[in-house]
């Protein structure tokens, strides 16, 4: 009794995190109370949605997981039946928490962020909406539920993105994320349909039951997982469609900071959620890991050329998703997950903080000096060495049958700042501090990724194949993204800089041909259309 009485009174608290943000848009789009008293309500709003999810999270590690209908099952055919049912475990209550922790920060920063300005009323309506949609995404426990959620976030987004309708560049960049969005719809209800005819249900719970087991893969679901790879690759921005979340910087901070901490890391959550179908996909892990270590690598070259501190940051998100797909690809579903809660907290930061980062970085820039080409190469391979031996030390082999290795050498290669030797710029107690960090880092990231993939149940087995050659390519990528960054940034006068600074200011020009498809697809709306169509939104 105490059992059934605890799984209803966890539904309920559940439900209220999206019923709550939905039912107070509402109230402010009604213009029933004055703009002052609203954002003092959703400040508070905001805080009690955070301690809702602080209990869910707590909930589920006294209580262990759960999946609670709320409704009885509505059969769609071959679809499957669809209920209202929530699902509460340990990754899904870690990201309601960091959603919920954002959202109230947000809310707070646009209260003063956009005092006096025109527009408070549509803004905090179509906030509180995306943030409804947002937390539906991350409770349902159905897929078609889940889309639907999905589609709604999107639109909400929308109306945030051209919240400045005046600005042609806010209305480009929307558009183009529109019509990016729509494709990632698409693809998503394709193999949504794909898994209910060939499994007859869309529960999330029952489709790990009947999938996780198998071998090998039907047709179907191959094809399926492979739309889901192409969806994930939509939604995260990954080359070529990424030209959306680098143009989207006319709308307000706040609205940056929703999108690039939470929005587009959608993606890697619906690949984390269907973990037991991707790891099994041939052609969707070589997809994944193919895509999102190429934009990974483009994306930080193209960075090196950026002096916008927002640009820069929109690049790195670009990269950071595409690690994390990467991530994915290769199967540490894990480290995918460790990623996208530290990256959410991490750029949500980096965005609100952005009007003092230019000041940072300039004092920081006149205090280091540029290590030459040949000491970055020997501080990579010491850091190399270094990541071997305390991986040696720790019992974890080191194969190329396992993803540990590539990511290995991109932790050794990131170790080398902190290892490059220099008795002319740096003291001996630097360098010593130097190496005290560097290790200090690898026994940080090992002791997280244990410490995730033992408690969040997140293990799957890769049954893909072509293991060995997705941990190659990785690895040697990297090793290439290294040299390319070490010349020039060591030689920056040199012939080889010079010629590249072109493709890497322009992003090597894979947005320029996707924009004039999609544009000649659906062009651009007017602004005359667009100021009345947010007006009367």
């Amino acid at each position: 009794m105490f059992s059934a009485d605890l799984s209803v009174w966890r539904a309920v608290n559940l439900s209220l995190l999206p019923l709550c943000y939905l039912g107070f848009a509402l109230l402010a789009h009604s213009a029933l109370l004055s703009m002052e008293r609203l954002w003092r309500l959703a400040r508070a709003l905001g805080l009690t949605c955070l301690g809702l999810a602080l209990l869910a999270l707590l909930c589920t590690v006294l209580a262990g997981p759960d999946v609670m209908s709320l409704t009885p099952a509505w059969k769609l055919g071959a679809w499957g039946a669809v209920s209202i049912a929530v699902r509460s475990d340990l990754p899904g209550n870690l990201f309601l928490v960091m959603v919920n922790l954002i959202a109230w920060v947000i809310i707070g920063f646009s209260h003063h962020y956009l005092d006096g300005a025109a527009g408070q009323r549509r803004y905090l309506s179509a906030l509180l909406l995306t943030l409804a949609a947002v937390n539906l995404v991350v409770i349902a426990n159905n897929l078609a539920v889940l889309a639907l959620a999905w589609v709604m976030t999107s639109l909400a987004l929308h109306a945030l993105l051209t919240f400045y309708p005046q600005r042609p560049q806010a209305i480009f960049a929307a558009h183009k994320k529109f019509l990016v969005s729509r494709l990632a719809d698409l693809s998503l209800i394709g193999a949504i349909g794909l898994i209910a005819s060939q499994t007859g249900t869309l529960e999330l719970d029952q489709l790990r039951a009947s999938i996780g087991p198998l071998a090998t893969l039907p047709g179907k679901l191959q094809i399926a997982a492979l739309l889901l790879a192409l969806t994930a690759a939509l939604k995260c921005a990954q080359l070529p469609f990424h030209g959306w979340l680098i143009q989207v910087m006319e709308a307000p901070t706040p609205v940056s900071a929703l999108l690039h901490a939470g929005v587009v890391n959608l993606g890697g959550f619906l690949l984390i959620r269907l973990d037991f179908l991707m790891a099994s996909s041939c052609a969707a892990q070589i997809f994944l890991v193919g895509i999102g270590s190429l934009t990974t690598v483009i994306a930080a070259m193209v960075m090196m050329t950026r002096i916008s501190i927002k640009v820069a940051l929109a690049w790195s998100t670009c990269a950071q998703m595409g690690f994390m797909l990467m991530e994915c690809g290769l199967g540490a579903y894990e480290l995918a997950t460790l990623h996208l809660l530290a990256h959410s907290l991490y750029k949500a930061y980096a965005f609100l903080n952005s009007g003092s980062t230019n000041a940072r970085l300039t004092l920081r820039s006149q205090e280091l000096a540029v290590p030459g080409l040949t000491d970055r190469l020997v501080s990579a391979g010491a850091g190399l060495l270094m990541v071997v031996a305390l991986l040696k030390l720790l019992h974890q082999e080191l194969s190329l049958q396992e993803p540990l290795f590539a990511f290995a050498v991109i932790i050794a290669l990131s170790l080398a700042p902190l290892l490059s030797f220099n008795a002319e710029r740096v003291s001996i107690a630097g360098n010593l501090k130097g190496l005290l960090y560097a290790a200090g880092l690898v026994l940080m990231y090992v002791g997280l990724h244990r410490l995730v993939d033992s408690g969040l149940g997140l293990t799957v087995v890769d049954q893909a194949g072509w293991m060995t050659g997705r941990v190659i390519w990785v690895a040697c990528l990297f090793g290439v993204l290294y040299l390319l960054q070490s010349i020039v940034l060591a030689r920056p006068a040199s012939r080889f800089a010079q010629r590249l600074y072109p493709l890497f200011y322009g992003g090597f020009f894979l947005d320029d041909l996707f924009t004039r498809f999609t544009f000649w697809v659906w062009p651009v709306p007017t602004r005359q259309n667009t100021a009345s169509q947010t007006a009367r939104f």
